[in-house]
């Protein structure tokens, strides 16, 4: 099962922009919890902490498009470095704030500071395999391969930022993510010989081709109903294990989740894919939606336990979809961008359904909140199937599922 990444990554440069790609997302698991440990800690609130981890989580959903369209118009070495250091000083700014106990606005505004110039590495280290591979299944394992290391980072993450911060201090765990963000960062835009070509002022094409809307849609759309399902299950797993008084399961339930997506996108990337992506997409949304459908009447963690190892693996098949979709769809001046739009939306959807959720549950108990993940479900599952097949200049859809069109467009440059 493992020798097509085996495979992979002995293409010339891969496992370099791979795993510097790895260290420098390590901060997406890591930030959120570090700011609610450290404001929590310092301040005693919780209502405080959770305002200034919203500034973050708000701002990265809404400006991480607008900063993959500079990295596809300028280059990654050009514009990475520069996102990375300003990151990197609102962060430290950030922790030093709340540490002299300045008035909440600074925080609350360096995070959203943090929050605006955090890399979307994610989508730049995809745009990388992309430009390397072309059309064909090697891209599939190669999106594979991602979901995996994206599973492998929440399941590390979360532990190591609540070891730093509760074993050294409240600030270190957020100085690791800081540290690691910025040199994951800086080594990734060092890597010119993989780096996709800059489409702006001055490089191979264009940054003005229409972005593609009409077949985009979907998929954003329904990510942001995948994202509220997300954050909505995630927020009702750890209030239904509080009630139960065993809330140190609620990780090992969460752990579970990932673990089944993990091995969902391990197996996917040895297998040749026949149906298109967003056959493949549309799919994954009603799956990830019937998962849902027992959780309200659960209330049993270890019943509860194998019914969340079937929802983690419905959930990396859906998300490789997505971003084959992505991929087939925009333009390729216009890739990480087109992939940023996809995570952005799932990332906000995160956010508000956490809120719902909560609210939810504060009402009606821990159960009604998978209400919430419940009718997400189908709002994403109905919005996934909207839509034409192919927008307008989409090009037709090979036997593996991968569009030509950035197959065509690498090979012209």
């Amino acid at each position: 099962m493992f020798a097509p990444y085996r495979g992979l990554l002995r293409q010339p440069g891969a496992l370099r922009f791979s795993a510097s790609g790895l260290l420098a997302r390590l901060p997406i698991s890591m930030v959120s919890l570090g700011l609610v440990i450290l404001v929590s800690a310092r301040t005693g609130s919780y209502g405080l902490a959770g305002v200034v981890s919203a500034a973050f989580v708000v701002l990265r959903a809404v400006c991480s498009p607008m900063q993959a369209r500079l990295v596809d118009r300028h280059g990654q070495h050009r514009t990475l470095p520069a996102i990375a250091g300003l990151n990197g000083a609102a962060l430290g700014g950030l922790v030093v704030a709340v540490e002299v106990d300045a008035p909440l606005v600074v925080p609350v505004v360096l995070a959203g500071v943090a929050g605006a110039t955090s890399p979307s590495i994610g989508s730049y280290v995809r745009a990388r395999w992309s430009h390397l591979l072309g059309r064909g299944p090697k891209l599939q394992t190669a999106f594979a391969l991602e979901a995996v290391a994206d599973e492998l980072l929440f399941m590390i993450g979360p532990p190591v930022v609540t070891f730093l911060a509760t074993g050294i201090s409240p600030n270190a765990g957020l100085l690791v993510a800081l540290a690691c963000g910025l040199a994951g960062t800086l080594l990734l835009a060092a890597l010119r010989d993989t780096e996709p070509p800059a489409h702006g002022r001055g490089g191979s094409g264009t940054a003005a081709a229409p972005l593609g809307w009409p077949a985009l849609f979907p998929v954003v759309g329904a990510s942001v109903g995948i994202g509220i399902l997300f954050g909505a299950f995630d927020i009702s797993v750890i209030a239904l294990a509080t009630q139960a008084d065993a809330r140190a399961w609620s990780g090992v339930l969460l752990g579970i989740t990932a673990t089944g997506s993990m091995l969902s996108a391990a197996v996917l990337g040895s297998r040749t894919l026949r149906k298109p992506p967003l056959t493949r997409f549309r799919i994954g949304a009603a799956a990830i939606t019937a998962a849902m459908v027992p959780l309200p009447f659960v209330s049993h963690l270890g019943l509860l336990a194998p019914i969340v190892f079937f929802t983690g693996l419905t959930i990396s098949p859906t998300m490789i979809a997505s971003v084959a979709r992505v991929e087939e769809t925009v333009p390729v001046s216009r890739l990480s961008e087109g992939i940023t739009w996809s995570t952005s939306a799932l990332v906000g959807g995160i956010a508000l359904g956490s809120a719902v959720a909560g609210r939810v549950i504060d009402g009606h108990g821990a159960s009604a909140g998978f209400f919430v993940s419940l009718s997400a479900g189908v709002l994403a599952t109905v919005v996934a199937w909207s839509g034409a097949r192919r927008g307008a200049g989409t090009p037709p859809v090979g036997a593996t599922g991968m569009g030509v069109a950035g197959a065509d467009a690498r090979a012209g440059g």
